[in-house]
C-alpha cells in the first residue's frame, strides 16, 4: 500500500508514518492526523482490531516508527475530508521517475541511498503536493513493498537520504539513527569565517511560532542540540566552506547553529541569516549539502560510506569561488 491509499469502496485507509513522526504514541499520531476523532472512538477501533500497525493489533500507547503503515477504518465524513488533502497521492510523473533513477547513489536488497536535489520536499504538507514520499511507489524495483523513509532532509538541503526497502529494515535503520551510531557529514557555505576554525557547538533549540510558520530558536529550556564543525577552505574573509557533523537531529539544527552560535549563517538562508546570508554573484538558494553518511549496514553490520557529489547551484558556487572539491581536506581527522 502507498501512503494515504484508500481501499476501493471500503473507506479503509493505509497511511505510512512520516519520517518526522517516529516515536510518537499511536494516540498522538491519530490526534495529529484526525483531530475530530475522540479517544473513545480510537479505543473502540483498537479493541475491535480495526486499527492496526503493519497488520498487527496494538494499544494506544505503542510508539510508531517511520515507514510503518497504519490501518485506519472508515470514519465520519468531516474527519475523512480533513485527512484527504494530507494523504492523497499524486500520480508519479515520468520525469520524476527518471530523476529518482539518476539520483541513486547506492542500492541493494535492503536499502537505497538517493542524492536528493535541493528544492524537493521529503514529505507532503500544507500546499506541498510534489514530494519524495509520494514518489516512492515508483521505486519498488520488483518487490511488493515501496521503500520507506527513515530520516529526512529539509526541502532546500541537497544530498544523501536513505530509504529502507521493507518494514524490518526501516526499523533497523531507524534504531541506528536514534542510537546516534550513524555519522552524518554536511558541507555548508557560510557568510563570514567562524572563529575558532574548528569546534563543538552545544546550543539547545526549540520551535516557536504558529504551525506552518515555525522558527527554531536557541532557548535555555529547549532540546539539547550539538554539532561539530571545521573549516575546509575560505574565500577570503567573505565566506567559508564548512564541514558540519550534527550529533543530534533537531529541526534546522545546522542552520541555527551556523547563524546563532558561529554568527556565520548558511549562504542563501534568509530565514535565519536575513540579508547577510545573500552574497553577490551566488544563487539565492540554501548552500547546505548532506555530503556523506557512514552507517552500519542493516544486514551485515559492516560500515558503509555513501557520498553525494556537489551538483546544481552549489557546484556552480564552488566553481565561482575557486573552492577545490577534488582536494578537500577532512577537518575532523584530528579528532578521530
Amino acid at each position: 500500500m502507498t501512503a494515504g491509499v484508500t481501499d476501493g469502496g471500503s473507506g479503509v485507509q493505509h497511511i505510512a508514518v512520516g519520517a518526522d513522526e517516529g516515536d510518537l504514541r499511536l494516540d498522538r499520531w491519530f490526534k495529529r492526523h484526525f483531530p475530530d476523532i475522540g479517544y473513545g472512538m480510537l479505543a473502540k477501533w483498537l479493541r475491535t482490531g480495526q486499527v492496526r500497525v503493519d497488520g498487527r493489533r496494538v494499544k494506544a500507547g505503542v510508539r510508531v516508527l517511520p515507514g510503518q503503515e497504519i490501518r485506519v477504518p472508515p470514519m465520519p465524513a468531516l474527519a475523512q475530508e480533513q485527512s484527504s488533502t494530507r494523504h492523497e497521492p499524486l500520480p508519479v510523473r515520468r520525469d520524476d521517475i527518471e530523476m529518482l533513477e539518476r539520483a541513486i547513489l547506492y542500492k541493494d536488497d535492503y536499502m537505497i541511498a538517493l542524492d536528493k536535489p535541493s528544492g524537493l520536499a521529503v514529505q507532503g504538507g500544507s500546499g506541498t503536493k510534489r514530494h519524495l514520499d509520494g514518489m516512492l511507489q515508483a521505486m519498488k524495483f520488483g518487490t511488493d513493498e515501496k521503500p520507506r523513509l527513515v530520516h529526512r532532509l529539509d526541502k532546500d538541503t541537497s544530498g544523501v537520504i536513505l530509504l529502507a526497502r521493507n518494514a524490518a529494515m526501516a526499523a533497523k535503520l531507524t534504531n541506528e539513527f536514534r542510537a546516534r551510531t550513524t555519522v552524518k557529514t554536511y558541507w555548508a557555505l557560510v557568510a563570514g569565517v567562524p572563529s575558532p576554525k574548528q569546534g563543538h557547538i552545544s546550543m539547545a533549540l526549540d520551535k516557536r511560532g504558529p504551525e506552518g510558520g515555525e522558527k527554531v530558536v536557541p532557548t535555555r529550556d529547549g532540546k539539547p542540540a550539538t554539532t561539530d564543525y571545521g573549516i575546509i577552505e575560505t574565500a577570503g574573509q567573505r565566506m567559508a566552506w564548512l564541514a558540519m557533523r550534527p550529533l543530534t537531529g533537531r529541526t534546522h539544527q545546522l542552520r541555527v547553529h551556523a547563524a546563532e552560535a558561529l554568527a556565520t549563517p548558511v549562504v542563501g538562508d534568509g530565514k535565519y541569516g536575513g540579508s547577510v546570508a545573500f552574497m553577490t554573484g551566488l544563487a539565492n538558494k540554501l548552500h547546505l549539502h548532506a555530503r556523506e553518511i557512514v552507517i552500519a549496514h542493516p544486514a551485515t553490520g559492516k560500515p558503509l560510506t555513501i557520498t553525494a557529489p556537489l551538483t546544481g547551484h552549489m557546484a556552480e558556487s564552488w566553481l565561482f569561488l575557486g573552492l577545490d572539491v577534488a582536494n578537500a581536506t577532512d577537518p575532523f581527522e584530528e579528532l578521530e
